[in-house]
């Protein structure tokens, strides 16, 4: 896998490099995962997934069967949201997913053109009053709920110390979408780069900014518990890249 990753055959794994192979392993899982369930919902085997073969496939059943009020409740919330994710997208208007339309559906994270349903679903699962804002007791009550009563622990007064300073850039007490959209989808800030640096930071003996086989396997467990090896997976598995 070490000679995978070195793009120049240098011997050496740089930054660059660890980066690039990061976002392909990030890649290939993603449509992976979504050939993984293709089958499930292309129930007419015509290589597209309508949005009605996708809903019944999901709730058809729950719909017509459940008699309890509360499922009944949640699963009429979802199948719109879905519905709303769905036609977004569906960039041609078919009302069928090709299988890139189908993964933008699955991982709208991925996708440029889906990162305002990301932020309104986060919005609406925070938003608990239904202002279309997060203030920073809907922003702390998503990551803590204070059941007992006490005293707030240190890293909840850290975070509204974060919500106050950074969060809410504006500073008008709430957060808006283009500010969830700063927190939850940051534009300047490179997860694949980001882990890369951490991996040659902390696996880099003599400090030459780029890794020897030896620096990488010496350092083995760093990178089974990280994305360049899919969490380890990919040490398992024979594949060429």
């Amino acid at each position: 896998i070490v000679d995978r990753i070195d793009d120049n055959k240098d011997g050496y794994l740089t930054t660059e490099e660890l980066k690039n192979w990061i976002k392909r392993v990030q890649k290939r899982y993603i449509y992976e995962n979504v050939a993984k369930v293709w089958k499930d919902y292309d129930l007419n085997k015509d290589d597209k997934i309508a949005w009605e073969e996708y809903k019944q496939a999901t709730y058809g059943y729950y719909l017509e069967e459940f008699q309890d009020a509360t499922d009944q409740h949640s699963f009429k919330k979802m199948l719109p949201r879905d519905e709303r994710r769905f036609k977004t997208a569906d960039l041609d208007g078919d009302l069928a997913a090709t299988r890139e339309e189908f993964t933008a559906f699955l991982h709208p994270e991925e996708f440029e053109h889906m990162k305002n349903i990301v932020v309104l679903e986060t919005l609406e699962d925070i938003d608990k009053n239904e202002d279309g804002f997060v203030d920073q007791d809907e922003y702390i009550a998503d990551m803590f709920a204070n059941e007992e009563g006490g005293p707030e622990p240190d890293w909840v007064i850290t975070e509204r110390e974060q919500f106050a300073d950074f969060r809410d850039i504006n500073k008008d007490g709430k957060m808006d979408k283009e500010e969830i959209q700063q927190w939850i989808l940051p534009q300047d800030y490179d997860h694949a780069l980001a882990e890369a640096r951490h991996l040659v930071y902390e696996s880099d003996v003599d400090k030459d900014q780029k890794l020897t086989k030896e620096e990488v396997l010496d350092n083995w467990n760093m990178f089974v518990g990280s994305q360049a090896t899919n969490y380890g997976e990919d040490l398992t598995r024979n594949h060429d890249e």
